[in-house]
């Protein structure tokens, strides 16, 4: 499904990436693990569409992400791509319902039908009593189960998380690492998860190591 080929980066004369081959296949759930600077977020954010490889492919069924631009980019990313960050980024003066509408609204979809999907994924993920909350009044398991219902409000291909549970207490993180199982079970949903939580890390299907800029074989 998701298909990266010779990805390079540097930043200045730091080579961050030294030549990536990666695959995911639909429904799958995979881990990168490494040690800091190894390379797991800065891989994530280029096939992720968040950022450009200096060299090599990145592809998304078929269509070609690098020479994606401008608006063309941006309607790809918010029709096919979810996020999720280790801090939620949800926004303090929206509620949770509103929160998880935006990139629906963004995306032109019917804003009647985009309001319904979001409580049903709301309700989905045992929020259905903080639609009208803000993120202040919530826990922060419940923040990043509302970050999870908004990188799910376009039904992406597939979702990009970047230490999901970094900033969550142990119980929590163990629920936000199970919701990802269930929601690949019962949504058919493809998740990449860079994670340094070996428990979340060995739970997924498989399991990507990375070291100095390459994946370690």
């Amino acid at each position: 499904m998701l298909e990266a080929k010779g990805i390079t980066k540097k930043y200045g004369s730091l080579q961050v990436l030294k030549g990536i081959d990666l695959s995911i296949q639909k429904k799958e759930v995979v881990s990168i693990v490494g040690a800091s600077g190894a390379g797991k977020s800065t891989l994530l954010h280029i096939i992720g569409t968040l950022d450009k490889p200096d060299t090599g492919t990145v592809s998304l069924n078929g269509q070609n992400l690098v020479q994606l631009q401008g608006n063309s980019l941006a309607q790809f990313r918010n029709k096919h791509i979810g996020f999720i960050f280790q801090f939620h980024n949800l926004l303090p003066e929206f509620t949770a319902l509103e929160n998880v509408c935006i990139p629906g609204y963004l995306g032109k979809y019917d804003p009647k039908k985009v309001e319904a999907r979001a409580k049903e994924l709301l309700n989905l993920l045992g929020l259905k009593d903080r639609y009208d909350h803000q993120p202040a009044r919530m826990s922060g398991g419940e923040q990043q189960r509302t970050a999870v219902a908004r990188a799910l409000i376009n039904s992406p291909t597939i979702i990009f998380a970047d230490e999901p549970s970094g900033n969550l207490d142990s119980r929590n993180a163990e629920e936000l690492h199970h919701l990802f199982f269930r929601l690949r079970d019962e949504l058919d949903q493809t998740f990449v998860i860079v994670t340094h939580n070996e428990e979340l890390a060995t739970m997924a299907d498989r399991k990507v190591e990375m070291k100095d800029g390459r994946i370690s074989l």
